[in-house]
C-alpha cells in the first residue's frame, strides 16, 4: 500500500511509505533554503516530492493529514492549490478523553491536487507522534509492546501502551499537568528570550516558541540549579495548578511574584525550572509503570519535549525502563511521517517501519559555478588530512538529508574539536549565540573511552559528559556545564562519515569532530553546493568526492554574505 502523509501547519511536510517501508520524508523547511518551521503552503510541493520519487498521484492508495488544526470542534489547516486557497478539514488535535480509539481514522474528501480532489484520512496529532516513535522503534520491528509518552507543546504528557498487532493502543492518560509549552513560555518572561529581546521579522514573531527551547537548553548551563527555586515550583504546581493552556503563562507570573525581592538571576530560574520539569517527568513515568506491572519495560518517548538532551538522559539514567528509544524526528518534524504510520496501521495492521534517518531530500542539481571558489577533486582520506592540517571548516553536503533538526553528517559543517577557540568561530560564522554549544561526532566504538556513558547515540539526543582524561583534547565540543551532545557513527549507517573519522583519527589521533548544521541562519539544511558557496561563511566546501575551495583574497571565514535573516 503506498501512503502520502502531509502536515500542513508549521514543520510542514511530505512522507511517503510504501508497502512498510519509508520511501522519504521531505520537511519544507528543507526544500530552497526555506525558513524552519515553514508550513506547508503550498500543495504543489507534494507532486514535486512524489514526481522525484517516480510516483504519480493516481499511484497514491491513500493520503492522510495531520490533525494538527484550528478551530473546534471541527479543526480545519489552510493552504493553496494553483494559487487559489484551500482550507482542509482534519481530525482534532488529541483525543477527548481517554477511552477514545487513539487510532480512529477522520474521513474526508477534497484533497486538491493536480487537476482533481482525493479524499483523505486525517489522524489525531498526537496519534501520529505516538506511531511515529514507536513504528520506527527497535521494539515494533523486534514484535515487542512499549509504553510511549507524547508531551507536545498543545498537550499535558501523556502516556500509552503500544502492542505489537496494531489492532490497539492503550491511552493511560495524562502523566502530569504542564503542557510542553510551559518551558518556552516561561523563558519568555526572562532575558534574553523576551520577545523584545528576541526581535525578528513581524511575520517570524510566531515562532519564537519554537526556537526558543533549544536556545534555553544551552542557556541554562551559565545557571545554577537552586533548591529553594525548585520548592517554588513545588508550591506553585501544588496551590494553583490549573489544567488548562493558560496555566502555563501564569505559572511563570506566579513565579516572579513569589521570588520579588530576591536576587534572582535568569539563569538560575531556567535552569532550576528544567531540572525541576525534569525531576516531575521522571517520577510520573516511574508512577506510571508502576501502574501497569506485567507490561514490557521498553519505552518511547515523542513530542516537541523529547528534544531536550537533559530529560532525555535523566529518563534513561534512571533505571525507570529497561530499553529507552527517542526518534531523530520527536517534534513536528516527523509529523507528515506520523501521519503515514497511522494510515499504515490503521489499514494495513503492520506496526514496523522500514527506514533509514537519511531519508530526506536529495542535493539538489546545481553546477556549483560560484565566483570566489574554485572546485577540485577530493577524496575522504584527503578531507579527513584538510581537516586536521587546515583547522579549518569544512561544508560536508552528500547523500540525501537527514530527518528531523540534526544534522547528522550529511548536511553538516564540520571543523577539528582540538582547539577550544573553534566553537566561537563556528557560532560566529552561524551568527549564532555565544553560549550555544557545538556537538560532536565520534565513532561509535570510540565514544566509550571519550565519554561518559558514551553508548551509540546516532541521533545526538542524549546528553553525555566528557571524560576527565579528554577534556584538553577535544574543549571545543565541550559545554559550559562539562557536558556534550554526542553523535555516534559507525560504518553500518554512514560510510562517508564513518571512513573519514577513521581516516581522521589516523591523522590526528582523535576520532571526533565538532559538527554543527550547513544551513542559513534561521533557515533548513543547504539544499545544493551552490547555497553553501553562496553564503560563504567557510572556506571549504566538500560533496561527494568534490572540494570548493575559497580563492585567495575572497572573505575571511565567518564572514557570510549580507543579506541572511533568521531565529536561531
Amino acid at each position: 500500500m503506498l501512503i502520502c502523509g502531509l502536515k500542513i501547519t508549521h514543520d510542514g511536510g511530505v512522507a511517503i511509505i510504501d508497502n512498510g517501508r519509508l520511501v522519504g520524508s521531505f520537511e519544507v523547511e528543507k526544500f530552497d533554503n526555506r525558513h524552519r518551521y515553514a508550513e506547508l503552503d503550498d500543495l504543489a510541493l507534494v507532486e514535486r516530492v512524489l514526481g522525484s520519487q517516480d510516483i504519480e498521484l493516481g499511484d497514491v492508495d491513500l493520503f492522510a493529514v495531520d490533525g494538527w488544526g484550528y478551530g473546534e470542534p471541527d479543526p480545519v489547516v489552510g493552504t493553496s492549490h494553483r494559487g487559489v486557497a484551500v482550507r482542509l478539514a482534519v481530525a482534532p488535535y488529541r483525543e477527548s478523553q481517554v477511552s477514545d480509539d487513539s487510532l480512529a481514522a477522520y474521513r474526508f474528501d477534497g484533497l486538491p491536487l493536480g487537476r482533481k480532489e482525493f479524499p483523505y484520512d486525517s489522524f489525531h496529532h498526537t496519534t501520529g507522534h505516538i506511531l511515529s516513535a514507536y513504528c520506527a522503534s527497535p521494539f515494533a520491528a523486534a514484535g515487542e509492546p512499549s509504553y510511549v509518552v507524547v508531551w507536545d507543546g498543545g498537550v499535558l504528557p501523556r502516556g500509552y501502551y503500544v502492542r505489537p498487532d496494531g489492532r490497539h493502543i492503550e491511552n493511560l492518560g495524562p502523566i502530569f499537568g504542564l503542557i510542553g509549552n510551559v518551558y518556552p513560555w516561561f523563558a519568555m518572561h526572562f532575558p534574553p528570550f523576551r520577545p523584545q529581546d528576541l526581535g525578528g521579522p513581524p511575520d517570524r514573531v510566531r515562532y519564537h516558541q519554537l526556537s526558543v527551547p533549544g536556545k534555553v537548553m544551552a542557556y541554562t548551563a551559565l545557571g545554577e540549579v537552586r533548591d529553594d527555586l525548585c520548592r517554588v515550583f513545588d508550591d506553585i504546581y501544588a496551590d494553583e495548578l490549573v489544567i488548562s493552556m493558560d496555566f502555563a503563562g501564569a505559572l511563570a507570573k506566579s513565579f516572579l511574584a513569589r521570588t520579588a525581592g530576591s536576587a534572582l538571576r535568569p539563569a538560575d530560574a531556567l535552569a532550576s525550572f528544567q531540572h525541576w520539569l525534569g525531576v516531575q517527568l521522571v517520577r510520573s513515568i516511574s508512577e506510571m509503570r508502576e501502574l501497569s506491572p506485567g507490561y514490557a519495560g521498553n519505552l518511547c518517548f515523542s513530542g516537541g519535549c523529547a528534544l531536550n538532551i537533559k530529560w532525555n538522559a535523566e529518563i534513561r539514567a534512571s533505571g525507570v525502563f529497561d530499553r529507552f528509544f527517542v526518534p531523530p524526528f520527536p517534534n513536528d518534524s516527523g509529523a507528515a511521517l506520523g501521519a503515514a504510520c497511522a494510515a499504515m496501521v490503521s489499514r494495513t495492521g503492520n506496526i514496523a517501519l522500514d527506514w533509514s534517518v537519511y531519508s530526506g531530500p536529495v542535493l539538489g542539481v546545481a553546477d556549483g559555478a560560484v565566483d570566489g571558489y574554485r572546485p577540485r577533486p577530493c577524496s575522504v582520506t584527503q578531507l579527513a588530512r584538510l581537516l586536521h592540517e587546515s583547522g579549518e571548516a569544512v561544508v560536508v553536503l552528500h547523500g540525501r538529508a537527514e530527518l528531523g533538526p540534526r544534522a547528522l553528517g550529511n548536511r553538516s559543517i564540520l571543523m577539528s574539536a582540538t582547539d577550544g577557540a573553534n566553537k566561537d568561530r563556528l557560532n560566529t560564522m552561524k551568527r549564532r549565540e555565544s553560549y550555544r554549544p557545538v556537538s560532536p561526532i565520534c565513532l561509535a566504538s570510540r565514544a566509550p573511552a571519550i565519554f561518559e556513558p558514551g553508548v551509540p547515540d546516532p541521533y545526538m539526543l542524549f546528553e553525555h559528559r566528557v571524560r576527565p582524561e579528554w577534556t584538553s583534547r577535544i574543549p571545543a565540543v565541550i559545554h559550559l556545564d562539562g557536558t556534550a551532545r554526542l553523535q555516534t557513527v559507525d560504518h553500518r549507517s554512514n560510510p562517508v562519515i564513518g571512513e573519514l573519522l577513521t581516516e581522521y583519527e589516523r591523522c590526528s589521533g582523535i576520532p571526533v569532530l565538532c559538527n554543527t548544521s550547513a544551513n542559513l541562519n534561521g533557515c533548513g539544511f543547504f539544499p545544493d553546493v551552490e547555497s553553501a558557496l553562496r553564503w560563504g561563511g567557510a572556506p571549504y566546501v566538500w560533496s561527494d568526492g568534490r572540494l570548493w575551495e575559497r580563492l585567495p583574497g575572497g572573505r575571511e571565514a565567518g564572514q557570510p554574505r549580507e543579506g541572511i535573516d533568521g531565529d536561531s
